[in-house]
């Protein structure tokens, strides 16, 4: 359940994303490209996002902690990055999906993408039961 209510908020703040146009970050629906195709995009981006940030995430994060340490996490807006320039890459290869003009605009969404997460990170936490 975790993981579903992940990958919606996921593709709700790559939608915000692709909202603002000075981010140069798109997606290509499926075709025709309507509406529900582009929730679907967007579910299908999403879901790969979370995987790419679960697998791949994590190894980078192991390998890279001590720059974690000497950077004092900024290294992590950087990873982030580079998370969602391989999305990218990985959907590049379809006719649909995520498009990010540069490497620093994907820095960007990134940071973007992570506020929106820990924003309804926040709204969406259980609380505890007292």
């Amino acid at each position: 359940m975790r993981f579903l209510i992940r990958v919606v908020v996921n593709a709700f703040a790559i939608w915000v994303v692709t909202l603002i146009p000075a981010l140069q970050v798109t997606v290509i629906a499926f075709p025709p490209g309507e509406t529900l195709q582009l929730v679907l995009t967007l579910l299908a981006v999403a879901a790969i996002f979370a995987l790419v940030n679960t697998i791949i995430g994590t190894v980078i994060r192991i390998v890279a902690f001590p720059l974690y340490i000497l950077t004092l996490g900024l290294i992590s807006l950087l990873v982030n990055g580079l998370l969602l320039w391989i999305t990218a890459w990985l959907t590049h290869w379809w006719s649909w999906g995520l498009r990010v003009e540069d490497f620093w605009w994907g820095v960007l969404a990134a940071l973007v993408i992570t506020l929106i997460n820990w924003v309804f990170g926040i709204i969406l936490r259980p609380q505890k039961k007292r």
